[in-house]
């Protein structure tokens, strides 16, 4: 799945492959527990979390690869030493394998995404 037509998160989740659906689904719920005042959305095909009407996180199961992205720069910036190992692209961090998400590393992008202020330059 590259781009989903889901109207809403939890149809997403539903058509995930199985062996994703369980760190999706954690995934989903550290967003949920950590970015406290962002709304939950369907936006380019994946879940996505705003701020403001702003996207600032977001996760996708794509082909090769499950996806999170940091669209924060300033927060790439701060663990810039942390990502330094990881599959990353501009904004998106890649994991091949379920269980190869760092669900630690992800908790604390998403308090620091959480803690930012400003406009997001990615």
């Amino acid at each position: 799945m590259v781009q989903s037509r889901a109207p809403h998160v939890d149809a997403y989740l539903a058509e995930v492959p199985d062996d994703r659906k369980v760190v999706l689904t954690r995934l989903r719920e550290l967003c949920r527990a950590e970015l406290e005042g962002f709304t939950e959305v369907m936006a380019y095909g994946m879940p996505t979390y705003q701020r403001d009407g702003v996207a600032e996180i977001a996760f996708a199961s794509q082909k090769q690869y499950l996806s999170f992205y940091l669209l924060r720069g300033d927060v790439r910036d701060a663990f810039a030493e942390r990502l330094a190992g990881q599959d990353m692209g501009k904004s998106c961090l890649r994991f091949r394998r379920p269980d190869s998400v760092d669900l630690g590393l992800v908790r604390d992008l998403l308090r620091a995404t959480a803690a930012a202020s400003g406009p997001v330059a990615q």
